[in-house]
């Protein structure tokens, strides 16, 4: 028998995945499975991709129902995981995958998301300095956002070696659906997205304050794009340089070695591009960067598969450093093609 994990938001996309993770863990078992709205379904009804868990039954999500494992995972929309998380046991691992715990500052909660700020849990990005030591040590870890993770990744390395202005920062990033969540949205039926790509959020999206506490930038300039895809993100980041002298040897110098001993996150030869296909499936991100000939702006794109290293597949990786598990148990470096 393994270590139990109970899934709250099961029936959700990133639920769905983590199950999918989950079920080919060697170390780790399901437990027991929670939703909302489809509570009573079997989960082969909801997640037909399951089929080793089809004959699960969904069960209410209540603090007694997902205490019965030994970890818990959260994957639920802002503003509902605080709550939760606060009636279960003070010993039971918690990770969670909404924005809840992600903030430290109550402030920046407030004008990202609104409502009571549930406080701040270790934040699980192994790859920046030090976090993979802090979410070893923790019992409760918050999962960074998807285009915080692929933002953070191409940034952050490049303003703590004070390569880019930290007040200069322009990030653009197109998403697949399935960021958006299940939920049945008129703008993002398949009529409306196929075909199409459309900013929203223009200015104002909730992951900036996430994104500038991860990174150390100050400021930052952010247009998230809706892409006819189910899965991705593909973020491009530029920055003012520093100094004078920065060139693409430097920054790409900087991202290696940062990431050359990280086995999710690999920065490609030069003058091969990240795209999303690649990232597919896995919990891979590829980054690639230089220096723009005309403006002389660092250049850094990104890609993630959005339900991969950008939520389920980051989820098992802090579960995994929780629990003393080899850090890459369960997970894919390799993506899925075509």
């Amino acid at each position: 028998m393994g270590t139990t994990v109970a899934v709250a938001g099961a029936s959700g996309y990133a639920g769905g995945e983590l199950l999918r993770l989950l079920a080919r863990h060697a170390d780790l078992e399901v437990g027991p499975v929670a939703a909302h709205s489809s509570v009573g379904e079997r989960l082969g009804d909801v997640h037909p991709q399951l089929v080793t868990l089809a004959d699960r039954v969904l069960a209410p999500t209540t603090p007694d129902v997902l205490a019965a494992a030994d970890l818990v995972v959260l994957a639920l929309p802002h503003g509902e995981s605080g709550r939760l998380a606060a009636a279960l046991p003070d010993g039971t691992p918690v990770v969670d995958l909404g924005a809840d715990h992600r903030l430290a500052d109550p402030q920046a909660w407030a004008s990202a998301y609104g409502g009571p700020h549930a406080g701040a849990w270790t934040y699980g990005l192994p790859e920046l300095p030090g976090q993979r030591q802090a979410i070893a040590a923790s019992r409760r870890v918050a999962v960074t956002g998807c285009y915080a993770v692929a933002i953070a990744l191409a940034l952050a390395p490049l303003v703590s070696a004070g390569l880019v202005e930290p007040d200069d920062v322009v990030a653009v990033a197109a998403s697949g659906t399935s960021g958006a969540g299940r939920g049945a949205k008129g703008p993002l039926l398949g009529s409306e997205v196929m075909g199409d790509l459309s900013p929203y959020k223009v200015g104002r999206h909730q992951h900036v304050p996430e994104i500038l506490q991860a990174t150390g930038a100050r400021s930052l300039s952010f247009t998230p794009v809706l892409a006819p895809m189910p899965r991705g993100i593909l973020a491009t980041v530029t920055a003012r340089p520093a100094r004078s002298g920065i060139d693409e040897t430097t920054v790409r110098g900087a991202l290696s070695a940062a990431y050359g001993e990280e086995p999710f996150v690999h920065v490609l030869p030069e003058g091969r591009w990240p795209h999303t296909a690649a990232t597919l499936g896995s919990n891979s991100a590829h980054l690639q960067a230089t220096v723009d000939a005309s403006s002389g702006r660092v250049v850094v794109c990104s890609a993630i598969d959005n339900l991969g290293k950008g939520a389920a597949g980051q989820a098992v990786q802090c579960a995994n450093l929780m629990l003393g598990l080899p850090e890459a148990a369960g997970l894919a470096a390799d993506g899925v093609a075509p």
